[in-house]
């Protein structure tokens, strides 16, 4: 068999970052339905829940709608990135009008996309510039690039801002 047939096509995000020289590694990580969603499975993929970032799309007032990148182990706090953004108050996009307002279904939403797509405001969580290294999905489900967390929000144009916490508000 052929090394081309053994390739993973690029998604549309790895050749944005291509296209912007920022390095990247590819993952193919392991989903399942919950519910109507697709979830990841990280256990036996030896990859950390702090490193992986989920990308929240929320609408506010002055914004319109915005994207906020946290690690999977951790919550979103609204009021931090209301805060943060300028809003006086921050909601989630309904799950029914996410991928209209996005460009990505539930599990696939990328900030990079996102910002390619509609450039709305990005904040990642502070946190992601002290690791450096970062996993965020590449625009489809299960498929996922590991970046410098800095690249990418240049990149975007994001901030950077405390708005993860430990537990449920």
């Amino acid at each position: 068999m052929s090394k081309k047939k053994n390739r993973i096509k690029k998604t549309l995000v790895e050749k944005m970052l291509g296209a912007h020289k920022i390095p990247y590694k590819p993952f193919v990580i392991p989903t399942k339905q919950i519910n109507d969603v697709q979830q990841m499975v990280l256990k036996g993929t030896g990859l950390d829940e702090h490193r992986v970032y989920k990308t929240l799309v929320l609408s506010g007032k002055k914004t319109g709608p915005l994207v906020g990148v946290v690690p999977l182990d951790m919550y979103l706090n609204e009021k931090a990135l209301a805060k943060a953004s300028g809003n006086k108050k921050v909601e989630m996009i309904p799950l029914k009008k996410l991928r209209k307002t996005s460009g990505y279904q539930h599990g696939a939403n990328t900030p990079i996309g996102i910002y390619e797509r509609d450039h709305y405001p990005i904040f990642f969580s502070d946190i992601a510039k002290k690791q450096g290294e970062i996993l965020v999905s590449s625009g489809e489900i299960g498929r996922s690039v590991e970046v410098n967390a800095e690249d990418v929000a240049k990149m975007t144009h994001a901030k950077f801002a405390p708005i993860a916490r430990t537990s449920k508000p």
